[in-house]
């Protein structure tokens, strides 16, 4: 039995992203995806600035945005009468350390398409119609059985098989978490004629009911979104959408002309118990389901591939210390839980759009493999983000661009360095994690041998 690095269960947005970090650090790694092909619904369809950071990173942002666009403003409509149009998000102006500042609207569709072309590109591939059914594991690997009867061997799996994770459910791990919202809820791609595509059309009823129709960029297609009455049955079919269309709007059934894809929920916010058992981890919305409101889900998941790339890279490649993946957990969990409560705060109302649903002051700063050993740090810390910037006419992100750490200040055999820090970073020097935030920092380079040694770069 041929045995892999990693198998990656599951090829939504996190697996792929997470295969694609993992090919570009030449770790032998395989998706493997129950379905035929890959998932053709526009669900996930927000890209929040922090992700937009990461995928420029992985080498994906210039298609990821020719196939989206901005959002559009809210129009809220009563009796087939346009009452106010309302902007979505607060506006949060750019600057040079925070170069993507808006998010980007993309059909999850096109996020998945994206991803895996880039993955192809970096030769890593999918192998779709392989069901999970279990697992086993030991000290040398795990074995994971398939629905046809085969099986295959890898030194670590990663779940990323979506909130009814068959692979968490194998390993008897729980989730915890409470219902956000009683009503059931739908979404559908459908054609929809006789509405302008400016705005994301509101129609709310007065018991709290109500339907949306936003625009999809780079389609002719909207998403369609509703919230009926608690007990209602959710009739997904294309006749049952176009009633709900004549229930809540001014357009008649028939306006309603094709539907592409649908699916029905109740809005609940759960975290697993777990982020890991042993050589398997979890990632995505194995980890962490939340309401849609806000935007959070499918962007923490990217970022839990994209923390958990690099230190399964250097496990498997740079000879650090497998203690090196307790810290996904360790970061990973704490943070989907902060991004839980406020995807339920957005969801209830609570919480505005804007610098609190961006992503960009999220950070590890409590972790352990943060270090800050500056007598009198100030300004940045170990653990925040790192800021783009320039130095010595290098772009910050350019010179991140990649699977390396990054040193600004002082200079590391085998570490990619430059002469300094920007202004905004503070008075010190600073070591780059390869996921973009600040590992280590000190007033001079003394100490910093024993970091990188404990993450496998010495």
């Amino acid at each position: 039995m041929n045995v892999a690095d990693v198998l990656i269960v599951g090829a939504g947005p996190t697996g792929l992203a997470l295969g694609i970090d993992l090919a570009r650090r030449g770790v032998e790694a395989l998706v493997a995806e129950r379905g035929d092909g890959l998932f053709p619904g526009s669900r996930g369809k927000g890209i929040q600035p922090r992700t937009q950071e990461v995928f420029d990173d992985l080498g994906v942002l210039d298609a990821v945005r020719a196939a989206g666009g901005p959002y559009p403003a809210r129009m809220f409509w009563k009796d087939g009468e346009r009452l106010e149009e309302q902007q979505l998000f607060e506006e949060i102006p750019a600057d040079e350390g925070t170069p993507y500042t808006e998010p980007l609207m993309v059909p999850q569709w096109r996020t998945q398409q994206v991803l895996h072309a880039r993955l192809a590109e970096l030769g890593g591939r999918v192998a779709f119609g392989q069901e999970v059914t279990g697992l086993a594991q030991d000290d040398e690997g795990v074995t994971v059985r398939f629905a046809d009867g085969t099986a295959r061997r890898a030194r670590y799996v990663v779940a990323a098989d979506g909130g009814r994770s068959v692979v968490r459910r194998a390993l008897g791990v729980g989730m915890t978490g409470e219902t956000v919202d009683p009503a059931p809820f739908l979404v559908a791609d459908v054609r929809v004629r006789g509405l302008e595509r400016d705005n994301w059309h509101t129609f709310a009823a007065d018991d709290g009911t109500g339907l949306m129709l936003c625009p999809l960029p780079g389609t002719e297609d909207f998403q369609l979104a509703a919230r009926v009455a608690d007990g209602e049955q959710t009739d997904l079919s294309l006749d049952g959408l176009r009633g709900l269309v004549d229930r809540y709007t001014h357009l008649a059934a028939e306006d309603v002309t094709e539907l592409h894809w649908a699916s029905d929920f109740r809005p609940r916010a759960a975290l697993a118990d777990r982020f890991r058992v042993g050589r398997v981890l979890l990632a995505g919305d194995a980890a962490h389901v939340h309401s849609p409101a806000g935007g959070q889900g499918l962007n923490t998941s990217v970022q839990d591939a994209y923390n958990l790339g690099w230190k399964l890279g250097a496990v498997l490649r740079d000879g650090a210390p497998e203690a090196l993946l307790g810290t996904y957990e360790e970061e990973r969990r704490a943070n989907a839980a902060a991004m839980l409560d406020l995807s339920t705060g957005v969801h209830r109302g609570e919480v505005r759009r804007g610098r609190a649903t961006v992503q960009l002051g999220l950070g590890y700063r409590e972790s352990s493999l943060s270090a800050d050993a500056r007598t009198a740090p100030a300004g940045l810390r170990a653990g925040d983000r790192a800021p783009d910037g320039t130095v010595a006419g290098v772009r910050l992100f350019d010179a991140f661009r990649g699977p390396h750490w990054t040193l600004l200040g002082a200079s590391a055999p085998g570490v990619r360095s430059l002469p300094a820090a920007p202004d905004s970073y503070g008075r010190g020097v600073f070591l780059v994690r390869p996921d973009g935030y600040v590992g280590w920092a000190g007033d001079t380079a003394a100490g910093l041998d024993a970091y990188l040694a404990r993450v496998g770069r010495r």
